[in-house]
Order: structure tokens, then C-alpha cells, then sequence
């Protein structure tokens, strides 16, 4: 049985919003090339790929404030070397994204997805200036109906708040939504919206299994969402499509945005 058929019954989702980084596409390669640059810039010894791959998932300042510790225990690092951290991390990240790679069966997915009509949007705690960028060198940026950077909003995963807007957005509820991400916040973040999650094994979740923090469903692969799917142990064979769909340019929601989706959240606003 297929992920949507185990979440949905006998209806798909009108909405599937992804995380990015860990869930779509493996960034860490570059994460790790410009948090060594800061951290040499700075007078320390590079931390390395497995180090930060431990480290990311909650956003680029998290992810400085960490590398400038040593450790995800970040609390004692002081807030002025951590904006100078932060100054040089952003201008070496900035430079290339030439290591990232995307994670099989994204593509596929989301070729499905869009075949049968289901809105998608990308939702991420990486800053918004690297994301479409990013989705357009991976050639998905097309599939995308709203995009939202860490920095979009005054809140990042694991608040719902971006995902509470982008239903508001679509005009769906939380039962006709799916989350898809790989770490604690987008469980976390996709509980509080009162979504259903879809965690991936293979991503960023601080070295420990997904499972822990009990999503509504694990996948090895995210092509195991799609009924009619073959998992054997050659791989996961698809039943045949043509991809054929025009869609809209992306709506890529900004900084100078929030204001006003501060205001449509107004009575969406998720309270503890």
C-alpha cells in the first residue's frame, strides 16, 4: 500500500508542502564548504561534511551558532561573534552550489504529483535569497506553487506559520494537506498546523532515526508516497505517465511580504 493510500484513504491530498534541505536535496556538501570557510576565517579548525551534517535543519543562524560551538549545544556562544560568523557563512555560501544534489524519486514525485492537479509548495528554514535559486539549478523550481524561505517570515519551522498561510493561500484544510520533511521541526512544525507528516529516513535529523518523533509515516524513498508504486529490491519502478501540464510561474513569497501574510495568519495563528 502506497503512502497516500495509508494517509488519505480514498482521496489524494489537494496540498503537499515540502521541506527542502535532507527532504529534496542533499545540501549539505556545500553547507559544509562554507561553514569550514567561516570558521578558518575565523581563526578555527574546519568542522567537516559529517560534523555539519549533524548541525543543519533549523536555519543558517542556528547552523553558525552551532558550528562556532562545536556542537548542536550552542547557548554559551556570544551574539556578536555569531553575526560575524553569520556575515562570512552567507557571502561563502553565496558563491556555488555546485555539491548539492537532488535525492532520487524527487523528480519523479513530483512529475506525479502535478499530473494529477496537487498544489505544491516549498517551505524551508533556509534564507529565501538562496532558495529559488537553488530549486531552479536542481531544474523543480516549476513545480512549486508558493515558496518560503527561513527568513520570509518572523517565525520558522517548527512554527506552523508558514504552513498555516500557504493553506490559507490554497484553500484547503489540514485534512486534504501533507507535510513531507526529514527532521524534528518539520514533525513538530506540521503537528501544530494539525497536518499529516511524511518523514524521510535518509535526511538531517540531528543523527537520529526520523522514527523517534513519530511522523505520521517513514519513507527510504519519496516515490513511496504514489499508488501503483513497485518497491522490489532492484529499486522502485513507477506506473508509466506523460508529464504534459502547463503550469503558473511560482509565487515566491518574500521578506517584504510578511506584513501582510502577519495579517492573513491573524486567525490562523497556532497558540501552545
Amino acid at each position: 500500500m502506497s503512502g497516500f493510500e495509508q494517509l488519505f484513504a480514498d482521496a489524494l491530498p489537494r496540498l503537499v508542502m515540502f521541506d527542502l534541505d535532507g527532504t529534496l536535496v542533499d545540501s549539505v556538501p556545500d553547507l559544509a564548504v562554507a561553514v569550514d570557510h567561516m570558521l578558518l576565517e575565523m581563526g578555527r579548525p574546519p568542522a567537516g561534511t559529517e560534523a555539519v551534517r549533524q548541525w543543519v535543519g533549523n536555519g543558517a543562524q542556528v547552523l553558525v551558532r552551532r558550528a562556532l560551538a562545536g556542537g548542536i549545544d550552542h547557548a554559551a556562544v556570544d551574539d556578536a561573534l555569531a553575526e560575524q560568523g553569520l556575515a562570512l557563512f552567507m557571502e561563502a555560501y553565496a558563491r556555488s552550489h555546485e555539491h548539492t544534489v537532488i535525492y532520487p524519486g524527487v523528480r519523479d514525485t513530483l512529475r506525479w504529483l502535478r499530473k494529477r492537479g496537487i498544489e505544491m509548495a516549498l517551505i524551508t528554514n533556509k534564507p529565501e535569497r538562496f532558495v529559488a535559486p537553488l530549486l531552479d539549478q536542481m531544474k523543480i523550481g516549476e513545480y512549486f506553487r508558493w515558496i518560503i524561505g527561513g527568513d520570509t517570515l518572523p517565525q520558522k519551522k517548527p512554527d506552523p506559520a508558514a504552513l498555516l498561510f500557504v493553506m490559507q493561500m490554497a484553500g484547503v484544510t489540514p485534512q486534504q494537506s501533507l507535510f513531507v520533511g526529514d527532521s524534528r521541526s518539520d514533525v513538530l512544525a506540521a503537528r501544530a498546523a494539525g497536518v499529516q507528516c511524511a518523514a524521510l529516513s535518509y535526511g538531517y535529523n540531528h543523527g537520529r532515526p526520523i522514527s523517534e518523533e513519530s511522523p505520521s509515516l517513514v519513507l527510504d524513498d519519496l516515490r513511496a508516497l504514489i499508488p501503483g508504486c513497485v518497491v522490489t529490491a532492484a529499486g522502485i519502478t513507477l506506473p508509466d505517465f506523460k508529464d504534459s501540464t502547463h503550469r503558473e510561474p511560482p509565487v515566491v513569497v518574500t521578506g517584504k511580504y510578511w506584513m501582510k501574510v502577519i495579517k492573513a495568519l491573524a486567525r490562523w495563528r497556532w497558540r501552545a
